[in-house]
């Protein structure tokens, strides 16, 4: 490309517009360099969830897991549907920091306006605040949202993605887990069901996800937010794999629990002093 064609802002005179590749070229060099000392370039981290939305006649239903993965299962029920405006709650998938905080900042910022305008928040508008914030960190804030509300222009279900980009659709998943939950609302979501029939397709959808999917797992949270301004938040509402029914069939000897002394044999018994305490001078200040 000629440096005539190459947009040039004259507030940075020396600064050119276009594409740069140093970071690639230099976390090429890195790994060249890396690959005789067994060290590896951080990669991304896997990541399970299963949450996604549906449109009914009277509103929106949104439904998410409520496993929180690393490594491990390190939270069998944690929250994945976040609060963004009284009639506007939003699910996330991804790293759990960046969908905590990314929600309450545009949380924030609605409220602001809210205070300012006067007026109920549109779903439109928290849209356009999440997919710029989320575009300006090209990808590293790894938040993938399912956001949906009513405002005076009716039911509005989006998704949006880590790097921007969105979509607006009557059934939507997000997460490890949506092809799981995306078979069910393909196979039987139709047009104008009620509110009854919305919560149990997404119950299925999660449940689907739960039980296809390692990353997710636990049990079901469900909101509905209905176009007459109210809001029903259903945390756990369902729970599959609720463990006290059958917990309550094992029955453990009392004496199972309780280990008297001298059951693991002491091999050795042996004092050692590690440290050595001796007189001196003290010491200058």
């Amino acid at each position: 490309m000629s440096s005539a064609a190459l947009h040039v802002d004259e507030s940075f005179p020396h600064l050119e517009g276009g594409f740069l590749f140093d970071n690639a070229r230099r976390s090429k060099v890195l790994k060249e360099q890396l690959g005789g000392t067994g060290a590896k370039l951080p990669g991304a981290r896997k990541t399970g969830t299963t949450i996604c939305g549906v449109v009914f006649d009277g509103g929106i239903v949104l439904g998410a897991d409520t496993r929180a993965t690393s490594n491990l299962v390190v939270d069998k029920n944690c929250e994945k549907i976040h609060y963004i405006a009284p009639n506007i709650y939003c699910c996330g998938a991804g790293t759990a920091a960046d969908t905590e905080m990314t929600t309450a900042q545009i949380s924030s910022e609605l409220k602001l306006l809210r205070l300012s305008t006067g007026a109920q928040s549109r779903v439109v508008t928290a849209m356009t605040m999440l997919k710029r914030h989320l575009f300006g960190y090209q990808g590293h804030v790894s938040a993938a949202l399912v956001l949906g509300g009513c405002d005076a222009s009716g039911a509005h279900l989006y998704t949006v993605y880590p790097h921007g980009s969105t979509d607006k659709l009557p059934f939507v998943t997000m997460g490890s887990g949506s092809l799981a939950a995306m078979s069910v609302f393909e196979s039987k979501y139709r047009d104008g069901m009620s509110e009854n029939e919305a919560r149990d397709l997404v119950c299925d959808a999660i449940r689907a996800g739960i039980f296809n999917d390692l990353g997710s797992g636990s049990n079901v949270d469900v909101c509905i937010i209905r176009k007459d301004g109210s809001v029903q938040n259903m945390r756990n509402y369902q729970t599959p794999n609720a463990q006290s029914s059958l917990r309550a069939t094992v029955t453990v000897p009392h004496k199972a629990l309780h280990f008297p002394a001298g059951t693991t044999k002491v091999v050795r018994e042996d004092i050692r002093h590690f440290v050595t305490v001796a007189d001196g001078d003290a010491m200058e200040l």
